[in-house]
């Protein structure tokens, strides 16, 4: 008996470990494919740095302290200490690796949280993370071309009165990835709102009712992130989030419509809260038996 107790135990403690197991297989399968991306964003780290630095190196009329280069030819990066461009070259090749390395880690993850998770929203998990990667590339790329903008306002204030720009690269790197990030999660936002619909937390009539307000939000956020205030950095944010949001809208009330479609032709959809459907409870009939051997 206390093996047989002994064994219950075991087996109602199995799932957890199995799980706890599960985990670790697959932090360690996301962990390694960070730890490859990584690998590769030290090796091109020199091409990644010029294309981040490209946005403000650009910019006419701006007059560094930093050495002038044919990368740099205004010499607005500064490189602080003699470990600055070691360091900056391990964050460069982390943020690489983890970007490079997101379908696997995503995938990881969804695999870990699918066995919970019902048909239908497998399907919609997978739809999300589908359409939500290149919806966040889309505002990285925005922000990429929108970006030297911003910075030529920010910098030629200090320059028009006849001073030197002293911009540290370890800042400048952190800025321009932040503000990448902004864009990119930014543009994602709609489709969280086409995900709640989905579920069924959000209905298209209530973002039909409340757009106007949501406009005026996405303008004052995009007032907020770019730090510029300029209408036209604002403008540039804002207009793409308000033109998904309004495509959020359309396929939201597509799927209303369906959904009531759906419901319509159920039985007794038509029905008040307070009338039955018609069931038959009548018993079936019963077959006589003809002898004993039929009913045994």
């Amino acid at each position: 008996m206390a093996r047989t107790g002994r064994s219950a135990d075991d087996a109602e403690r199995m799932p957890l470990v199995e799980h706890i197991r599960e985990l670790r297989n697959r932090l360690m399968k996301a962990a390694l494919a960070i730890i490859i991306g990584a690998a590769l964003g030290f090796v091109f780290r020199n091409q990644v740095l010029h294309a981040l630095e490209t946005p403000v190196c650009s910019i006419k009329g701006v007059h560094g302290v930093g050495q002038k280069t044919a990368a740099c030819p205004n010499g607005a990066i500064v490189y602080q200490g003699p470990t600055a461009q070691v360091s900056l070259s391990f964050k460069i090749a982390m943020y690489v690796g983890i970007v490079v390395a997101s379908p696997v880690w995503l995938y990881q993850v969804w695999a870990f949280l699918a066995p919970g998770l019902y048909k239908k929203e497998k399907k919609y998990s997978l739809s999300f993370i589908g359409a939500a990667v290149p919806l966040f590339a889309a505002g990285v790329v925005v922000c990429y071309y929108l970006f030297p903008v911003i910075m030529q306002v920010l910098l030629t204030f200090l320059s028009g009165a006849g001073g030197s720009t002293l911009l540290d690269a370890s800042q400048y790197m952190t800025f321009i990835l932040q503000m990448m990030m902004v864009f990119g999660v930014s543009f994602v936002l709609p489709l969280v709102l086409v995900l709640f619909n989905f579920i069924g937390i959000l209905s298209s009539k209530a973002m039909r009712k409340h757009w106007r307000v949501i406009v005026l939000v996405i303008f004052v956020f995009g007032a907020i992130a770019v730090p510029t205030g300029d209408p036209f950095g604002m403008t540039a944010l804002a207009a793409p989030i308000c033109v998904l949001y309004f495509a959020a809208v359309g396929v939201s009330e597509l799927n209303d419509r369906r959904r009531a479609r759906r419901r319509a032709a159920m039985p007794g959809a038509n029905l008040s809260p307070d009338e039955a459907t018609d069931l038959d409870l009548r018993p079936a009939p019963v077959e006589k038996a003809s002898s004993l051997e039929d009913i045994l």
